[in-house]
């Protein structure tokens, strides 16, 4: 399945409306001293971090058309090393203004006191965007960025292989599971697990109910072994355990592509922003591509994940920008400008992301690709607005998510590589979230 790329994870998901007393810590209001409030009294230039491709392009279009906000782009290599830069400029003081990041760190960075509470400048565009996405980047009913992007997710694959073996399109985990152990007497693989990336784990719980993180009462409630999140244990261990994953990480992005493209690797489960990286590195299986929704859990009604990997994404304001009203309104620009919309929105010129707009069916045509699906272009679009009918808005990242995924990563090695069972990875990370979390000073159930 394998979502994270260079342009890392995106997530869409509602981070619960939390009383920030007691479930974390060290947080704090926003502002940075007299220079947060203080009006400048000229043109103001804004840093602003960020990895997606076309963002340069739409920075260059808002400084054409502002004349008293200019914005200085400095492209990080991915989501990971955006998360360790952030770290080191909050600590010297000298973070940026803005920055591009995903739904799963708002609540961490909130809890670290490093973003600023950009409400009054933005809560009038409220309605500008879908509700899911709106939830995104807000803590608690603040909001500490603009969305950039929602979720929709779809299979997509490789319809020559498909037909030369006889394969309909799965609709369920099950035919999935059952189409993989045909591909395997041909010496193809269904799927990709790379050992570095458990987001394979987490959307499937995430599809199938699960919540990793809820809150009860004034604490937080840890559950990796509830009924949703053991459902997916089991479609994802009987993959492993029957060899029909590619094992390729994606530390290589490169060779991952080209086993894509040269039919070595026959689906991937997506959202429209990893088609970005087909296109880019795709040479022989242009057209031989198509959409299909996302498998189901058998007799269960069509439901996606709200994104992991990121898909949906957010701009954020920190707290130690000086000029934070001026950042809303950039951030507000680069997710409602028709024509930075536009550019972010399609997979050749952006990275692909389906817009966070309310109404995001006049972009579909420009975040997929007519020359990855040829004849499957048309057909594909109603997959992607179907889908965004059927996205999952009651997942909750918790507020120690970026130290527990990376716990997780390490154990994810072991189960695709046949070393552990999935299980016995939900259970390790049942006890160390929980006692991650009280070591935090932050009160845990579980």
């Amino acid at each position: 399945m394998n979502f994270t790329s260079p342009r890392r994870r995106f997530a869409t998901a509602t981070v619960a409306g939390i009383a920030l007393a007691g479930l974390l810590s060290a947080c704090g209001g926003s502002g940075s001293g007299d220079d947060a409030s203080s009006k400048p009294s000229g043109p103001v230039t804004l840093d602003f971090w960020g990895w997606a491709n076309g963002q340069e392009a739409v920075v260059k279009a808002f400084n054409a058309s502002h004349k008293d906000i200019r914005l200085k782009y400095t492209k990080v290599t991915d989501q990971l090393t955006m998360q360790k830069q952030l770290t080191n400029a909050v600590k010297a003081g000298n973070a940026p203004c803005l920055l591009q990041n995903t739904a799963e760190y708002v609540t961490s960075w909130v809890s670290q006191g490093a973003l600023a509470d950009i409400t009054p400048y933005v809560e009038s565009a409220k309605d500008k965007f879908n509700s899911g996405s709106w939830a995104s980047a807000q803590v608690q009913g603040r909001m500490y960025g603009v969305p950039t992007g929602s979720a929709p997710n779809f299979t997509i694959y490789r319809t020559d292989i498909f037909q030369k073996y006889g394969l309909k399109t799965p609709t369920t985990w099950d035919d999935f599971i059952t189409a993989g152990k045909v591909l395997k007497k041909h010496g193809i693989k269904i799927t990709n697990y790379a050992g570095e990336d458990p987001s394979t784990l987490e959307v499937l719980a995430m599809q199938a109910g699960a919540h990793w993180y809820a809150i009860a009462g004034n604490s937080w409630k840890v559950n990796f072994q509830d009924p949703g999140t053991l459902k997916a244990a089991k479609v994802v261990q009987e993959i492993i355990d029957n060899d029909l994953n590619s094992k390729l990480s994606f530390a290589d992005y490169a060779a991952v592509q080209r086993n894509y493209d040269d039919g070595g690797t026959a689906t991937r489960q997506i959202s429209t922003w990893q088609m970005a990286g087909m296109v880019q590195n795709f040479s022989k299986s242009f057209g031989k591509w198509a959409l299909a929704p996302w498998p189901t859990y058998r007799g269960e009604a069509p439901k996606t994940p709200a994104g992991t990997n990121l898909t949906g994404g957010v701009t954020l304001v920190t707290k130690q920008c000086r000029n934070q009203e001026q950042a809303a309104q950039a951030a507000l620009w680069m997710s409602t400008d028709s024509g930075a919309v536009k550019t972010m929105a399609s997979p050749e010129t952006g990275n692909g992301v389906m817009p966070a707009l309310k109404d995001a069916n006049a972009y579909v045509g420009e975040s997929v690709s007519r020359k990855l699906l040829g004849t499957n272009y048309r057909p594909a679009q109603k997959v992607v607005t179907d889908s965004l009918g059927t996205v999952t808005t009651d997942w909750t990242f918790g507020p120690d998510w970026t130290a527990m995924f990376t716990e997780m990563q390490a154990g994810w090695a072991k189960v695709v590589d046949k070393q552990e069972k999935v299980t016995d990875l939900l259970a390790h990370m049942q006890q160390w979230t929980v006692s991650d979390l009280k070591s935090r000073g932050i009160s845990v159930k579980g």
